[in-house]
């Protein structure tokens, strides 16, 4: 049964015929597992696997004047893609506090935001909010289209094997289209969820288990699998990618977590740009996201929020945490300030019941 009080997932009895097992994600229902994590993760590593993200938020923009105004919304250039292009960007407020991040696809009549789960509405609020005369429309998509992650080594000869007439997207972010007789209309967008080849793969919700029963076929054919949230967290992590809801949240100013990836400093105005610019003229951000190696005998994992000190000075706080089979390190995700975030410092983690030492690493974490 799905889990009470959430909203189910909609591929529930066929995760659960998989012998799947379930848990929520902002109070969506996520498979969590299919009772072996580790294999999952290096199936994900070494392979391919195949990922249900269809709990995710989805919303279109269309109408004439949706790239412009989506432009004028996100810290990344809109405005510069073309059609079967995309970007990935941060919606922020107007003092540059994330409200979410964002994979935004240019489709030929629309654009795609693809974010967290449960966040639709407060997005469509947020973007609604600054529709005066323009010609734009926010559409709830999700309950229309699954989307299937697809991540790996043999990611592209997994889709190759789905023989659904799609051209394989080269760059990152890229996108391309088939309109299948019997499916209806296919997107595949190239989206490396945890840093290395990866797609994302779009199909109507009515053909969304043919899809997924097919693909997690071709996976096993390749030494893959289905994967749960639990392999893909950890993956993410050892990636060094922060999520919104856990490494990054609307106390953060974006350039302290996703200034590389997310913010163009050329494009014109968008609400939260003035800050944003300001803090990049007169100086750094006072902390920034770091990646943390702890020590091999650490007794027990730090929660979030578990504070780094440098000397008796605080500097910092924990986001993420795990073993890290890849690294075969204890490995986490942080915020560090300016001061004391240069790689190779070696700061203090003051847990509830003992501390360790923590060394700041490069991104992503390799193994040593």
């Amino acid at each position: 049964m799905p889990l009470i009080d959430m909203d189910a997932l909609a591929l529930h009895e066929f995760h659960d015929g998989l012998r799947g097992r379930f848990t929520e994600v902002n109070g969506k229902e996520v498979v969590a597992d299919y009772g072996d994590a580790l294999a999952e993760h290096r199936a994900m590593r070494e392979s391919v696997a195949i990922i249900d993200l269809s709990f995710r938020s989805r919303l279109c923009a269309l109408g004439a004047d949706r790239q412009k105004f989506i432009n004028g919304q996100v810290t990344n250039n809109v405005q510069a893609l073309k059609t079967g292009e995309g970007c990935y960007a941060a919606l922020v407020t107007n003092k540059g506090k994330i409200q979410t991040d964002l994979n935004v696809y240019c489709l030929a009549n629309e654009i795609l935001l693809d974010f967290e789960p449960a966040l639709s509405d407060a997005v469509k609020d947020r973007l609604e909010k600054y529709v005066i005369a323009e010609d734009v429309q926010m559409v709830d998509v999700a309950p229309h289209y699954g989307l299937l992650s697809i991540q790996g080594p043999h990611a592209t000869k997994a889709i190759e094997s789905l023989q659904l007439g799609l051209t394989i997207p080269t760059k990152p972010f890229s996108l391309t289209s088939v309109q299948d007789q019997n499916l209806g209309e296919v997107y595949l967008m190239n989206q490396p969820r945890i840093g290395t080849i990866g797609f994302d793969l779009f199909v109507p919700s009515g053909a969304i288990a043919a899809v997924a029963d097919k693909a997690i076929a071709a996976a096993k054919e390749l030494g893959g699998r289905a994967c749960g949230w639990n392999a893909l967290e950890i993956a993410r992590i050892e990636a060094g990618i922060p999520r919104f809801g856990v490494d990054m949240d609307e106390t953060n100013l974006a350039p302290e977590a996703i200034e590389s990836r997310a913010i163009s400093y050329s494009k014109g105005c968008y609400i939260g740009q003035e800050v944003i610019a300001r803090i990049r003229t007169y100086g750094q951000v006072a902390k920034s996201l770091r990646g943390l190696r702890f020590a091999d005998d650490l007794k027990s994992f730090p929660v979030k929020g578990d504070k780094l000190f440098k000397g008796d000075k605080e500097v910092g706080y924990i986001t993420s945490a795990i073993y890290s089979p890849a690294v075969n390190a204890n490995i986490a995700l942080g915020y560090v300030r300016k001061e004391a975030n240069k790689i190779g410092e070696q700061l203090s983690l003051q847990m509830s019941e003992h501390a360790s030492s923590a060394q700041i690493v490069e991104l992503p974490f390799v193994k040593t």
